[in-house]
């Protein structure tokens, strides 16, 4: 070992040994509840090392100075999802996802990249996810990737393939990017299709705001049929999740604090989210925070206030709904159901729609492998799990896979890609179909 790796594992153990939530690291018991709830655990056959209660052994051990946090145990947390599945079956309540965060974040400030990997970082991590207009160039690149002809052909040449099978399979899947001219005509306000129920402030997002803008029109769309006025901040940002999971604490804080100080003008009940992984980290801005006096009642204020837009619509209701006939399923967002403690809201929205056969599928609450950039880092791990997913959607027999994320939407579209199964089954955000199904619903009603 070279003096220069001698001396970052030496700084790693004492801000460890500074840094780690110790009572936490204690708070496990090793009872083994979270064994089954684990998808690497369950995916490496039974590995002690891939589990929750592994893991935090591992990182005691560190504190405690009995092993080096070595290149395998920098691998075993990079592997770890990050899904919180333990969490909601943990008797101790053991909050596994902040011990998890912290010690990539210490793991990520001593590590050294190679130049590519670093360039990569920097430039969506600092560049590109803080700053909205940025990522609306990027977005209109895009845009004029897919309607300038390249695309077809990148495709028929099979240049995709450069980047590897996995990754020419989520360029498959990537939804139709709204033009630039589209993206320059967002909202601010919202009014209430009659008597108002709810004020509500949306969280627009990034991603949400440019790839998936459908999505979040959508939205806007059926807070306004739930009757319920709405503002959009038009001085929010990313909220700093794929930071926060990344190893990039100090950016998500930054990011967190000028979402803070968007939303504390004006006056409403709820900050509505409609992407499990951003509300995960938006509810918890005030664990992100803890540490600073002044900003942490501010954040807990803000965090009190956030709410799926699944809940909202079930609370405040929605028109009749109506689609073809088919069968649906529902993939959980591992954030939305173990983090907001969000699952039936969603359920019952489904099983509400007139024409639908709601099937529930084995294992709906297991992560599909998306966990953000999980499937570009982890590929084969990523694409073990999701093929085991599509296992259990293939036995609902639906035709439509619904989901409540960006990255478990693209996910599941790349195992219907996977499948074979384009032609004959798809995969949506909530949002979307119940947005189609009102629609539809509004026809029917005409027509009669």
């Amino acid at each position: 070992m070279s003096v220069e790796e001698s001396k970052r594992k030496t700084q790693i153990v004492q801000d460890f040994q500074s840094k780690m939530d110790y009572d936490e690291l204690l708070n496990c018991m090793r009872c083994g509840f979270c064994l089954p709830s684990c998808p690497t655990y369950i995916e490496t056959g039974g590995n002690e090392a891939a589990s929750p209660r592994g893991r935090i052994a591992l990182m005691k051990a560190v504190v405690d100075g009995k092993m080096e946090p070595d290149k395998d145990f920098e691998d075993q947390l990079s592997l770890c999802l990050g899904c919180r599945a333990c969490e909601p079956a943990c008797p101790s309540g053991v909050k596994y996802g902040h011990l998890l965060e912290e010690a990539r974040d210490i793991l990520q400030a001593k590590k050294k990249h190679s130049l590519p990997v670093k360039f990569v970082r920097r430039f969506f991590f600092d560049q590109v996810f803080p700053h909205q207009n940025r990522m609306r160039t990027l977005n209109s690149l895009m845009w004029f990737y897919q309607k300038s002809g390249v695309q077809k052909l990148a495709r028929a040449t099979n240049m995709t393939r450069i980047a590897g099978k996995n990754m020419s399979t989520m360029e498959k899947v990537l939804p139709a990017i709204p033009s630039p001219s589209k993206m320059k005509n967002r909202p601010e306000r919202i009014e209430a299709e009659s008597a108002v129920k709810k004020k509500v402030a949306f969280f627009s997002g990034c991603l949400m705001d440019t790839m998936f803008m459908e999505t979040n029109d959508a939205t806007l769309y059926l807070l306004k049929k739930a009757n319920c006025e709405v503002v959009i901040p038009q001085t929010q940002n990313c909220c700093g999740a794929l930071h926060a999971h990344s190893g990039e604490k100090d950016t998500a804080k930054e990011l967190a604090k000028k979402n803070i100080e968007a939303f504390e003008e004006g006056d409403f009940d709820y900050i509505i989210s409609n992407a499990g992984g951003c509300g995960a980290l938006l509810v918890e801005y005030d664990y992100l925070l803890k540490d600073e006096p002044e900003w942490k009642e501010r954040a807990k204020a803000f965090s009190d206030k956030v709410m799926d837009i699944t809940e909202i619509l079930y609370d405040a209701g929605l028109p009749d709904m109506e689609l073809d006939p088919q069968i649906v399923t529902y993939q959980d967002s591992c954030h939305l159901r173990n983090v907001m403690r969000t699952a039936a809201a969603p359920r019952k929205l489904l099983q509400s729609i007139k024409g639908v056969t709601y099937m529930e599928m084995k294992e709906a609450d297991q992560c599909c492998g998306s966990a953000g950039t999980y499937n570009i880092i982890e590929q084969e791990m990523s694409m073990q799990i999701l093929d085991h997913k599509m296992a259990n959607v293939e036995k609902t027999e639906a035709a439509t896979i619904v989901t409540a994320n960006p990255g478990c939407l693209l996910q599941m579209k790349a195992g219907v890609e996977r499948e074979g199964k384009r032609d004959s089954m798809r995969a949506v955000h909530i949002v979307d179909l119940l947005a189609e199904a009102v629609k539809y619903g509004e026809k029917s009603l005409q027509k009669a």
